[in-house]
């Protein structure tokens, strides 16, 4: 257990100590290697109600969660508002918080803006729906999605370390999809990146995350993996129509989908157990928007796999996965989001964490 973020009276003892922490890179903070990440509270997946998102973000936290992410992205302010809510009355010492500059909702033409200017008034906002004087981590969210490398390099992150310096942030970290191009940021950086958030590069599709450990690691630098199941495709639920995976991997995830069930499997629980094997990675961050998933991820991330759940990791990724002509979406989904983004102009909705640089 984590004895800087346990708090006695709050917190479920029995369930805390069935659950691993490990260090966060060199910031001194030790995190739950089970995360909860904000993106279904913002309504991603599905509709979100409230009252179950605030008692999820509860029972998470007293079973000895203590990382959150969030994002303005996320449901145009709405994960950081149900956050808010739920935070209000809990312990300030129980958890870390981590929120990202960026990306937004505002308009079709200004979703993504790493402008100095932008990052202050976004912390501001962030600040305000959590109901915080500080975040713990402050991102730049999706860096790829940057106009070029030169605004993240002389706006973002300088723009990062002055919100760190006021005391409206404790560390810096970037996010994205593409690894190269983080590790792009993180070789020309001008101030000290802390940790990256990477999502669907550590699957049993796509292991390209492994490649680049030993790179973050002997910079000090905390790694924390999202989306272990790939944005759902890697579980039974239907496929999302935006997801941006190619036709040939999301075939072979139906395939291993039946595969699974057929021999008794979860396809869900095995991805994440996958996903744990690796050592090197801080966290891994899952979205639990009701008690019913919550519960089936506490269970899956501080219980041991089956040997039923290690060989069908092996066969599923020997069999759908190892001779896919590729592995990922590099580029494709970057098209998408474009493509998206026209279709959107002009009918975004206003409010949240997405209000318009004046």
């Amino acid at each position: 257990m984590d004895q800087a973020t346990y708090v006695d009276g709050f917190h479920d003892r029995d369930a805390v100590v069935k659950m691993k922490y490990s260090p966060l890179g060199n910031t001194g903070l030790v995190v739950s290697r089970l995360a909860f990440g904000g993106v279904p509270l913002g309504g991603v997946y599905g509709p979100q109600g409230e009252d179950e998102g605030v008692s999820t973000v509860h029972r998470a936290l007293r079973a000895g969660v203590n990382y959150i992410d969030t994002a303005p992205l996320y449901g145009n302010g709405h994960s950081e508002k149900i956050l808010g809510k739920a935070l209000a009355t809990v312990p300030r010492k129980s958890y870390y918080i981590a929120t990202k500059v960026g990306c937004y909702m505002a308009t079709a033409e200004r979703t993504f803006d790493f402008s100095a200017e932008r990052v202050f008034k976004s912390i501001d906002r962030s600040l305000e729906l959590l109901g915080l004087d500080y975040v713990d981590v402050i991102q730049a969210h999706e860096v790829e999605f940057a106009e070029n490398l030169e605004v993240i390099l002389k706006e973002t992150l300088p723009a990062l370390a002055e919100v760190v310096k006021i005391g409206k942030a404790r560390f810096i970290g970037i996010t994205g999809y593409q690894l190269s191009f983080l590790k792009e940021v993180v070789l020309n950086s001008p101030v000290k990146v802390d940790l990256i958030l990477t999502y669907a590069r550590h699957t049993l599709i796509d292991q390209t995350l492994q490649e680049y450990l030993p790179f973050f690691k002997e910079g000090g630098i905390a790694v924390l993996n999202a989306c272990s199941v790939a944005m759902g495709i890697l579980t039974e639920s239907p496929v999302r129509p935006w997801h941006p995976a190619t036709m040939e991997i999301k075939d072979a995830c139906r395939r291993a989908v039946e595969y699974c069930k057929a021999a008794g499997g979860d396809l869900a629980r095995v991805a994440i157990y996958y996903s744990l094997e690796t050592p090197g990675i801080a966290a891994h961050l899952t979205g639990s928007c009701t008690l019913k998933i919550l519960d089936r991820n506490l269970e899956t991330y501080t219980s041991e796999p089956t040997e039923l759940d290690k060989r069908l990791a092996r066969e599923i990724k020997q069999k759908f996965f190892d001779g896919l002509s590729q592995k990922h979406w590099e580029g494709i989904e970057k098209l998408k989001i474009q493509q998206k983004l026209k279709e959107l102009r002009g009918k975004i909705p206003e409010g949240g964490n997405d209000q318009p640089v004046v």
